[in-house]
């Protein structure tokens, strides 16, 4: 069990079942906020939270390693075509998937793309080799399977969370900004095109001391819709000490009591590797997902 200093470890590696008290971090090399030091569960060695790349927010609740401790790559997805449309739901067959001429894809999304002065958004255009598309497919899965998260593209209202009414757009603190038609045809475009296994332009790479992270195949204009940001919708007030390092606000409300956040931990997509650390803030900021 992950532990800071000042608790107990419940499932000690050594002899002792109780913490050193001149444990010091491996990083900056102070033995200062005991509070805030984790002892890795493999070497015993500290390391404050703010210290760590990416930085913790708070004590890991299951077992917790050092970045030398957790120098390994995860088992890579594999890369077979009818693993992957099983895996992402692609409603299309695997020969269609193959075959698929982007062009013409990007052709009819082309109408949609307006002057970028205009401040409209714009899709985003799919790598043209399929073979290219399972690869960033299966890096995605990768992450996924490795963080023991499901695949949704949705939000997703559980037992014992926020209900579905509760995401009203009548209850945001100033208003909700309302999306154009223009643009409203543009995000539908994006989801189709996933639907039907045409990926955005990304890839899921880890590494040893960042994690997971997403790197982009190519350039990428500015205002392109990659994803909407997805997972459990949760009230703020039951997620104020949650361990999760990607929640997002949802929805501000007048009423704090009523504040959504969406927790990706469970259900998500790549949004959740692309933001990194909490964005929410106590005025309630952050990236908002509509359904």
């Amino acid at each position: 069990m992950a532990s800071s200093l000042g608790r107990r470890r419940t499932h000690a590696p050594k002899s002792s079942s109780t913490l050193n008290d001149d444990v010091s971090c491996e990083e900056c090399g102070g033995g200062h906020s005991p509070s805030k030091l984790l002892l890795c569960d493999k070497c015993d060695r500290g390391y404050h939270l703010f210290c760590l790349r990416p930085i913790l927010p708070s004590v890991p609740k299951g077992s917790w390693f050092c970045p030398s401790c957790s120098n390994h790559k995860p088992k890579c997805f594999p890369l077979v075509q009818t693993k992957i449309i099983d895996f992402f739901r692609i409603q299309r067959s695997p020969e269609a998937l193959a075959n698929q001429d982007t062009r013409k894809k990007r052709k009819r999304g082309g109408g949609l793309v307006v002057s970028k002065k205009k401040r409209k958004l714009l899709a985003f255009v799919p790598s043209e080799d399929p073979k290219r598309r399972l690869e960033q497919m299966a890096s995605l899965a990768t992450a996924l399977i490795a963080t023991e998260t499901e695949f949704s593209n949705e939000l997703t209202y559980m037992p014992a969370m926020a209900p579905r009414s509760a995401n009203r757009p009548a209850l945001e603190r100033g208003g909700m900004q309302v999306l154009s038609k223009e643009d409203t045809e543009t995000l539908n475009l994006c989801k189709s095109m996933m639907e039907r296994g045409e990926w955005p332009p990304l890839m899921v790479v880890f590494d040893p001391l960042e994690g997971f992270t997403v790197e982009a195949d190519r350039s990428i204009k500015d205002l392109t819709i990659i994803t909407e940001y997805v997972g459990d919708v949760d009230f703020l007030k039951n997620r104020e000490n949650d361990d999760g390092d990607s929640i997002m606000t949802l929805l501000s409300a007048s009423d704090p009591s009523r504040t959504l956040v969406i927790c990706p931990d469970k259900r998500s997509n790549i949004a959740r590797f692309i933001n990194g650390i909490n964005n929410h803030t106590p005025v309630g900021k952050g990236k908002r997902s509509r359904t």
